[in-house]
């Protein structure tokens, strides 16, 4: 066991966050730690690092065990170096040793005592177990797999936003390869190919992996086994998200069971006593009941924690067939193109998912649909549209000396404040919170108060940008399903691949500075995606295979000639043409032998890739991954070349002939 907690009891004044809580946490495990907002997560996460002290039982950490913990709270931590240095510092013990092996080098040259020389090979050997000479291409590696270009890494890191300092120092804690790694909402800042990366990386991670985070679609591909924290108590699932939803639909199913028939069992024992107390002969009787009922170990009722209130959308006007257009719209930043000459429209009924890696420009579109971005080219209004834009920026909107209840109020919905409560109750503003002033409110709880007002707007046009980041896993199924039955027209930028599969019906993307559409839903387009990968790979593996076969088919074509009555006087032979001819052909046979070495690499390759044991050792999966990447970019030159030098070949023969 790498750490766990043993009958353990956690309370912050009087409210019990666990209690009697037990839970081991064994080498190579992936587990998911969900629970409503509120419920303990990170403070579950915080014992097992000893930050809190358990009110009641143990926390249990293995003396050798290294833990990495990635929280918000990270964001307070500022440094001049640059994001490459910061991500270096991960490897504490190779910088030491560095630093040792230049100062033994120094005292070498002056005095080659022999004692240094053995310290000094001592320190190159230690190193070089360590993997010391290969840290600057990991971490490049790795930032670059987390969203970073090449540009950035000699940046200073102060320089960066919140979300990509986050991204920095989980480099960090990647590189440090603890035993356990405790990850805190990781996907919170991070674009598609980002998340996709981290997914692909933590699948081989050697470690155990404890994962807090609301994205589905995350934790069913990342997970083995899944830690509920509810109603005070942790309820171990093992499989991924999917199989705890069903299992814990059975669970609450037999309980309910369990509980009705022991409420069955318990009234009829009640009106034996009942009955039995009354007659003097049955009075021992009675009261072997009731010590019966007394030792009976009770069944609780199935009691939810949170309410299903629906979020119902409302839309007071029916808007035309098309909702806007964009024509030849451009936008760049500088020198930095975003959008290119592109033209689009979105009709009555879209609902639209604007997808793709961080820097596209998904936001910026999303504020030249709104209207609050400059740029260049035409965007037109359809009839009767009315349209509601949510951004973290909005936030700015809010009047901080309102009430929550109060801010909703005046959004002229004619809602009660009966049903704005409740509506505020999905977005995590239960009871007295509605009467906060907003002024005190977190980022995050300001967000969603945002949201909320952007839900009661009746607009027929939602424009929404990361919608989801500030809700827990039940107020984003509300909103899924609100947003299902929504009649109105919506566009939405969100990394969450589950909130997108569920509620959009059209894929956007910006690809080339040019906004590409697929019409369908998520799932269908990243099938499409696979398709068209594959193609390309199928495509270039036939053409590299096809290039012999169609040389050798050409060659007798040209041998193959009628039968002519030769002539009695020949022409001269040209003599250096010949020897061209012959060089040429030579250089065509080394490519193909080339290509035929290359195509069988990739082959063994393939078969490594295909072994699951190459994924136990990360730095053979890495060496091999790369290896056969770079076995495909030469098969790609070698067919370039070959092309040229097949025609150069077959240009020269006709010349001879």
């Amino acid at each position: 066991m790498l750490a766990g907690l043993q009958s353990l009891t956690f309370e912050f004044g009087a409210r019990t966050i666990v209690e009697d809580a037990t839970w081991h946490i064994q080498p190579g495990e992936r587990i998911g730690l969900i629970g409503y907002n509120g419920t303990g997560k990170s403070t579950l996460l915080k014992l097992l690092v000893g930050e809190y002290l358990p009110s009641k039982g143990t926390v249990e950490r293995s003396r050798s065990t290294s833990i990495g913990y990635l929280h918000q709270d990270l964001l307070s931590f500022d440094t001049n170096e640059t994001i490459l240095e910061v991500a270096l510092s991960a490897f504490e013990r190779v910088q030491q040793l560095e630093k040792e092996i230049e100062e033994l080098g120094i005292e070498l040259e002056k005095t080659g005592d022999e004692k240094t020389l053995h310290e000094y090979s001592d320190r190159l050997h230690e190193l070089e177990t360590l993997g010391g000479y290969d840290i600057h291409h990991k971490t490049e590696q790795v930032l670059q797999g987390l969203g970073f270009a090449n540009a950035d890494l000699s940046r200073p890191y102060k320089e960066f936003s919140g979300g990509w300092r986050m991204r920095v120092l989980l480099a960090k804690m990647i590189l440090q390869q603890p035993d356990l790694l405790l990850l805190d909402e990781p996907t919170n800042h991070l674009d598609l190919p980002s998340i996709e990366w981290l997914e692909k990386y933590l699948l081989h991670y050697p470690g155990a992996v404890v994962i807090v985070s609301h994205d589905k679609y995350f934790l069913n591909r990342m997970v083995t086994k899944i830690v509920e924290v509810y109603q005070q108590q942790l309820h171990i699932y093992s499989g991924n998200f999917d199989y705890y939803e069903k299992e814990k639909a059975i669970r609450i199913e037999m309980q309910q069971k369990a509980y009705e028939n022991q409420q069955d069992y318990i009234r009829q024992n009640e009106r034996l006593i009942e009955r039995f107390r009354a007659k003097a002969s049955k009075a021992a009787m009675a009261q072997s009941l009731i010590k019966k009922l007394d030792r009976l170990e009770r069944i609780e009722d199935v009691e939810f924690e949170r309410p299903n209130i629906r979020i119902n959308f409302r839309v007071d006007k029916v808007p035309g067939k098309i909702i806007t257009e964009l024509s030849h719209i451009s936008k760049s930043f500088g020198e930095q193109v975003i959008i290119r000459d592109s033209s689009v429209e979105i009709d009555r009924g879209d609902k639209i998912a604007l997808i793709g890696a961080n820097g596209k420009g998904k936001s910026t579109l999303l504020r030249i649909i709104a209207g609050i971005e400059t740029f260049s080219g035409e965007r037109k209004w359809g009839h009767n549209v009315d349209e509601s834009f949510y951004a973290q920026h909005q936030l700015e909107a809010l009047n901080l000396n309102n009430t929550i209840i109060d801010e909703m109020k005046e959004c002229g919905s004619q809602m009660t404040e009966l049903e704005l409560r409740s509506l505020l109750g999905c977005f995590l503003f239960s009871g007295d919170d509605a009467d906060k002033r907003i002024r005190i409110l977190s980022g995050g709880e300001k967000a969603r108060v945002a949201l909320a007002k952007v839900i009661i707007s009746k607009a027929n046009f939602l424009m929404l940008d990361e919608p989801t980041n500030h809700l827990d896993m039940h107020s984003c199924d509300l909103l899924i399903e609100s947003l299902n039955k929504y009649e109105g027209t919506m566009i939405l930028v969100s990394h969450d691949r589950y909130f997108v599969s569920k509620t959009a019906n059209k894929i956007w993307e910006i690809v080339d500075q040019e906004i590409k559409e697929f019409k369908g839903g998520y799932e269908e387009w990243v099938q499409w995606k696979e398709r068209m990968a594959k193609h390309e790979m199928e495509k270039q593996k036939t053409v590299a295979s096809e290039k012999p076969a169609a040389r050798e088919s050409a060659k007798p074509k040209e041998e193959i000639k009628p039968i002519k009555e030769q002539p009695t006087i020949s022409g001269p032979i040209n003599k250096e043409l010949k020897k061209e001819l012959q060089k040429a052909q030579k250089q065509l046979q080394q490519l193909e032998e080339r290509m035929a070495q290359v195509n069988q690499q990739r082959t063994t390759l393939e078969a490594s890739l295909a072994n699951p044991s190459t994924y136990s050792d990360k730095s053979k999966f890495l060496e091999t991954e790369a290896a056969y990447k770079k076995a495909g970019q030469e098969l790609k030159q070698l067919n370039e070349q070959y092309e040229k030098q097949f025609e150069k070949v077959m240009q020269l023969e006709e010349k001879q002939s």
